[in-house]
């Protein structure tokens, strides 16, 4: 513990400017999409944006009607794995991680706007 507060402090700067990074392009990614809005967050490593727009929309003989709707099609259509919004009080929300890296944010990303784009008004 010493070590860590008291040795070289480069990786943990590196680290933070790697998740700055991160987080910022999934930020601008997310608000260019339609219907997403997404504020910049503060701490931890997730996003929590607003996907409420996309509800009532339809796949199939599906209608998404809450988070957890959206986060199972988009865990079959866009093999992107989110976590629903409804767990914290927030069912207009999903909530994705940018603890990977920026190859996989970036395809991640590219597989959601696709799956979102490819639900069908009800």
């Amino acid at each position: 513990a010493e070590e860590a507060l008291n040795g070289p402090q480069e990786a943990v700067q590196a680290m933070v400017r790697a998740f700055g990074e991160r987080r910022d392009y999934m930020v601008s990614r997310l608000r260019a999409m339609d219907g997403v809005s997404c504020v910049e967050p503060q701490g931890a490593f997730y996003v929590f944006p607003r996907v409420d727009a996309y509800y009532g929309r339809r796949h199939g003989s599906n209608v998404v009607k809450g988070s957890a709707d959206l986060c199972a099609y988009l865990l079959e259509r866009g093999r992107v794995a989110c976590v629903p919004g409804a767990g914290f009080g927030a069912d207009a929300h999903i909530r994705l991680s940018y603890a990977v890296s920026m190859d996989k944010i970036r395809e991640g990303l590219d597989r959601l706007q696709e799956a979102l784009s490819a639900l069908e008004p009800a």
